[in-house]
């Protein structure tokens, strides 16, 4: 059976390497070349935060984001180029102003224990614990949170280390192809991972802006990811190797791709610069912006159809969840092409719209804290 993906962001790339490890025929398709470029991971902070999205996003993307944190390090073993990856936590802070907002970041994350979907606990921590965590913030704030279950990797490195293991393991990668109905392409199976490419195939799929700035701030040496809490934002700080921080905010809700304005990046540098002064000489590297693909509801979410004989599987609405989800989400796609494969082109009529029901793989975990 001839399988293709169609587009080559992390989720496709992802699912075309696991799919030709299984020895199958994949093509990959992309707009772009091998860099990924025009992916929404491109612009990202590579972030595997489940404890921090405890606060804003529900029980199932906990769960499938303590399952990703499980995942990446399995599919890092496997690459043959290194990719920078740390499991060293997040350290919360805020300026005293602000204690109102960290006690309700704190008290949402705390409901999400009581159902028993977080594994670690949230940890308040003084002056002391904060610099013990983050010892270039000594003496800079009062106290903090520290989240010991939150990892990062390399986003860039990741996509350009996937798309040599794809290559290696014998998926045919057609670079700088955009696919649309006028050129669908001809296989048994395609697997649609298009993300806003795919806005024709997904009602309700819009965009959600992201706004990242490189740093390169060699003096500021962070030891974990840390976060300030903020009415308005949520900036993070993700520590690079080399000296090099990526940091950005919250999304917006917008599809405007056109670059940075000079209020984002002045709220975003005036925050940094109040988690330590010595930001003010980093050196800004880049400035980029980007649309992550979403659905009403925030949730990915997986559909299978037959058409024109053909079994078309399309997997989507990542939100700004992408390193958080992408291995789950590629691990179900996977499981669902064999449940195919196996069963016959009949299970090709179901849909699975919900994550909460996706049973292959995770269903039963979902289940205990839905």
């Amino acid at each position: 059976m001839k399988i293709a993906v169609v587009g080559g962001g992390l989720l496709g790339r992802l699912t075309a390497w696991q799919l030709a490890l299984e020895g199958k025929h994949v093509a990959l398709y992309d707009a772009a070349g091998p860099k990924a470029e025009a992916a929404a991971a491109y612009v990202a902070a590579g972030m595997i935060t489940p404890m921090a999205e405890a606060a804003v996003a529900d029980n199932a993307i906990v769960a499938m984001g303590f399952q990703s944190l499980k995942r990446w390090p399995q599919f890092l073993a496997k690459l043959s180029d290194p990719v920078f990856f740390r499991h060293h936590g997040t350290l919360v802070v805020w300026h005293r102003q602000e204690a109102a907002e960290a006690r309700q970041f704190a008290a949402m994350i705390h409901q999400h224990s009581l159902t028993g979907s977080l594994p670690g606990v949230i940890q308040p921590i003084d002056a002391n614990g904060v610099a013990d965590k983050v010892p270039v913030l000594a003496g800079k704030f009062r106290e903090g949170y520290f989240l010991p279950d939150e990892g990062q990797v390399d986003n860039r490195q990741v996509l350009s280390a996937l798309a040599n293991a794809a290559e290696i393991a014998g998926v045919v990668c057609h670079w700088y192809t955009p696919i649309s109905k006028d050129n669908w392409p001809i296989a048994d199976m395609v697997i649609d991972c298009r993300g806003l490419g795919a806005k024709d195939a997904w009602k309700g799929l819009r965009g959600v802006r992201g706004e990242v700035l490189r740093l390169y701030a060699p003096e500021v040496e962070l030891s974990a990811m840390v976060r300030l809490l903020h009415p308005r934002y949520s900036l993070y700080l993700v520590p690079r190797e080399n000296g090099r921080l990526v940091m950005g905010a919250t999304s917006l809700e917008s599809e405007d791709m056109s670059p940075m304005s000079v209020r984002s990046a002045l709220e975003m540098l005036s925050a940094a610069y109040s988690i330590h002064p010595g930001l003010a000489e980093a050196r800004i590297e880049e400035m980029s912006t980007q649309c992550r693909p979403a659905l009403p509801d925030n949730h990915p979410a997986i559909e299978c159809h037959e058409r024109n004989q053909q079994i078309v599987i399309q997997a989507n609405g990542l939100f700004r969840h992408g390193f958080l989800l992408a291995p789950v989400v590629s691990d179900e796609v996977v499981a669902l092409v064999n449940e195919t494969l196996d069963k016959g082109a009949e299970l090709a009529t179901a849909s699975r719209q919900q994550a909460t029901a996706w049973p292959t793989l995770y269903g039963a975990a979902l289940e205990k804290v839905v």
